[in-house]
């Protein structure tokens, strides 16, 4: 047996600017005054205590002496034979029993750490039946608490009913932000007191170690804040006591500080820990002494666990619905782009969808030197945010703030400050870009955030802020951060996009051998018509259908040349080079109509002019559009059956449509009619001599002029129909 007599364990430093963050905190060699504590190694040998302890025990305390030989009830030396059982690499979870001890009633609170079996003694004022009652109101608490569905209500229960069975005069629910930052975002207290409810509390007033131990050790109280620390007594020069599990241990001075700055004079803390992550706390606070029983602030304990467990199932109910319904829209809009003839138009037709899905208010894509835009933004500020793009980009990109944009386009970006960029065919210059504007937030800070140098016995010395008012910092600049989910759908998106970027663009390398081998075909016919005509007339040949041959031959040449012409500069993102101009759509539909009128007799053309249409356009590439149409009504319609074309206008729009007696298209080519090269164009019997690039241009012209074409089949009859904007007048 030691005959080495105890002496004060280490002691927690000065804390100064630079000592601050690295503050010992979980060994700070003192315990609070409410209880007394002693500690033993793992063999059982007592290795030190707390300078209160009762005189009853003073004869029995000598460093190295075993535990059942102190002074103690017998239900607390089997928490300790118990603990000393069950020890698992130095560590053994708490285990309480309600004792006495010189006529006065504890709460005796055993466990070990570090391989140190530490016996708390914390003084309890409330009669075991009282605390049977409140475990009851907690066991009722807990269950509302489960049964709330939304954060926000579960929040605002759990604050009430924390106040309710703990007494508190103040019960607040803080909620970290990813800068550590802390909202009050609920709270329960005595109406005489002033509201903290909305006030955000800087990242520092939790340093980083005490964030760790708020993780390790979910519950911290503080019984007097006014406290003078009882030191601890051990061997000389052995190791600090590791308190971070004690109930007893004193806290840092600093924190005492701040809670007397605010007119705290008792607190108790409870960590929501999800994932291995401090989410949020449960602080009470009291104007006076208090002292709650382990009892009580275990069932506090308890119902932060049913919190995070609650929470984090809402929170997974949540993700799962966004990335539900981020898949249905990623699906939908993969199958378009699979489809259509241009991306843009794809992206444009899903632009409400994305929006909803990601959160975002714009949308701006860009495609060939193509730009489409959807949502609150003008098209100069769209121009803007594409100048704003690296040119080599070929990865997501994030932005949250003015900061990360280049300095040259900051000034032009006005409230559009967050942006998600998806680069889906980086050859091609395409990106898709969710954008969120700038949200200005005004902060309720609780008291100026910064701490403050004071000079002290000691030194200059770090001390936190003495005023808890409310002080007002306006944000700027910044969007709402992307959330994690949304980036997660975000990846998952982009990698569709460039596989279907990809396949289209395989796609076209197919359609440009496909080209060439039909060109080569088509125009073989056309050339040895001619040819055969120019043999006869060489002989002398009077027949008077050999100038119509050798016309119609050349128009199809012509034709044929003029869509490939027109091809190659969609293809190379050219455009068709339009120049708009007020133009009477009914006067020039008159004149196409007219024309095939002369050409082909044998039809009937119905066409009734309804007056002066006006609309911006170039009026060579409208008249293609309609004469292709015509043709196509011709060429598929069933013989002897009339044309129709209607115009009209409706609020904004004037609408055209062709419409023939024929066949419906079937369904699978239906989805790929303004695709070019259609597999329902090739040996066609009623339009040999069509290389499926007519709708194709013809959906392109309406395109550039910010028009739609679309093509349905009702009551017998098949209808294309194009909508032009009226002019502004």
């Amino acid at each position: 047996m030691s005959l080495v007599p105890a002496e004060p364990m280490p002691v927690s430093r000065q804390v100064d600017l630079a000592s601050c963050a690295d503050e010992p905190i979980h060994t700070p060699g003192s315990i609070q005054p409410h209880g007394f504590l002693l500690f033993m190694d793992s063999d059982g040998l007592l290795a030190g205590w707390s300078a209160n302890v009762p005189p009853l025990l003073l004869p029995s305390l000598q460093l190295g002496r075993t535990f059942r030989d102190l002074s103690l009830p017998a239900s607390s030396l089997e928490l300790v034979a118990d603990c000393a059982g069950l020890l698992v690499d130095g560590e053994c979870p708490p285990a309480m029993a309600a004792v006495s001890v010189e006529g006065r009633d504890y709460d005796a609170i055993v466990h070990a750490t570090g391989g140190r079996i530490i016996a708390e003694f914390e003084l309890r004022a409330v009669p075991a039946d009282e605390v049977a009652l409140f475990a009851v109101k907690a066991h009722s608490s807990i269950e509302r608490v489960r049964r709330q569905r939304s954060i926000e209500g579960l929040l605002e229960t759990a604050v009430r009913q924390v106040r309710e069975f703990t007494g508190f005069d103040r019960v607040m629910a803080y909620r970290f932000r990813p800068d550590e930052s802390g909202d009050v975002v609920a709270e329960a207290r005595r109406e005489d007191l002033p509201a903290y409810l909305g006030q955000r509390y800087p990242a520092g007033d939790i340093p980083a170690q005490a964030r760790r131990l708020y993780v390790l050790n979910t519950l911290r109280t503080i019984a007097n804040v006014g406290y003078t620390p009882v030191p601890l007594l051990g061997t000389p020069n052995a190791m600090p006591l590791d308190m971070s599990f004690a109930v007893l241990r004193s806290v840092s001075p600093i924190h005492a500080e701040y809670l007397r700055n605010m007119g705290v004079h008792a607190s108790m803390s409870v960590s929501i820990v999800i994932n291995g992550r401090l989410w949020g706390l449960i602080a009470c606070h009291h104007m006076a002494p208090k002292a709650v029983p382990y009892a009580i602030r275990m069932a506090a304990d308890v119902l932060a666990q049913v919190m995070a467990s609650t929470i984090q199932s809402i929170e997974a109910r949540l993700d799962a619905e966004l990335v539900e319904r981020a898949a249905r829209v990623r699906t939908d809009l993969v199958e378009s782009l699979l489809t259509a003839e241009e991306p843009l138009d794809a992206l444009a037709s899903h632009a409400q969808s994305l929006l909803d899905a990601t959160g975002s208010q714009a949308l701006v894509c860009l495609h060939n030197g193509r730009m489409v835009y959807h949502g609150l933004i003008g098209r100069d500020c769209a121009a803007t945010v594409a100048r704003g793009l690296p040119p080599d980009a070929s990865d997501m990109l994030v932005r949250e703030h003015i900061g990360e944009w280049p300095e040259e386009v900051q000034p032009l970006l006005g409230k559009w400050v967050g942006m998600l960029a998806l680069p889906f065919d980086p050859p091609g210059g395409g990106w898709c870009l969710l954008l969120r504007t700038e949200q200005i937030e005004h902060v309720l800070w609780a008291g100026r955030p910064e701490k403050s140098i004071e000079f002290g016995p000691n030194g200059p010395r770090l001390t936190p802020r003495g005023s808890f008012d409310a002080w007002h910092e306006t944000v700027v600049g910044r969007a709402h951060p992307w959330e994690a989910a949304v980036l997660d759908n975000a990846r998952l998106t982009l990698s569709e996009l460039l596989r279907a970027s990809n396949a289209r663009r395989a796609q076209t390398e197919s359609a440009r051998a496909q080209l060439l081998a039909m060109l080569g075909h088509d125009l073989r016919d056309p050339l040895q018509s001619i040819n055969m005509a120019g043999t006869m007339i060489e002989r002398g040949s009077t027949q008077p259908t050999l100038g119509r041959r050798i016309q119609s031959s050349s128009d199809r040449m012509q034709r044929l040349i003029g869509q490939v012409l027109d091809m190659s500069r969609i293809d190379g993102g050219l455009g068709l080079g339009m120049q708009l101009e007020p133009l009477d759509l009914a006067a020039l539909t008159e004149d196409v109509v007219d024309e095939m009128r002369v050409a082909y007799p044998a039809i009937t053309y119905d066409y009734v002019n309804p007056g002066p249409v006006m609309v911006r356009a170039d009026g060579g590439r409208i008249a293609q559009v309609l004469s292709n149409l015509l043709s196509n009504a011709r060429h598929h319609g069933y013989v002897d059956t009339a044309i129709n074309v209607a115009l009209s206008t409706t609020e904004d729009w004037a609408s055209l449509d062709v419409t023939n007696e024929g066949d419906p298209i079937p369904d699978e080519f239906a989805a790929s009619l303004f695709n070019p090269f259609k597999r329902g164009s090739l040996h066609n019997l009623r339009n040999r001599t069509g290389m499926g690039l007519g709708l194709y241009i013809v959906a392109t012209i309406v395109r550039e002029h910010q028009g739609e074409i679309a093509y349905r089949f009702e009551d017998g009859e098949v209808v294309f129909s194009v909508r032009l904007p009226l002019a502004v007048t």
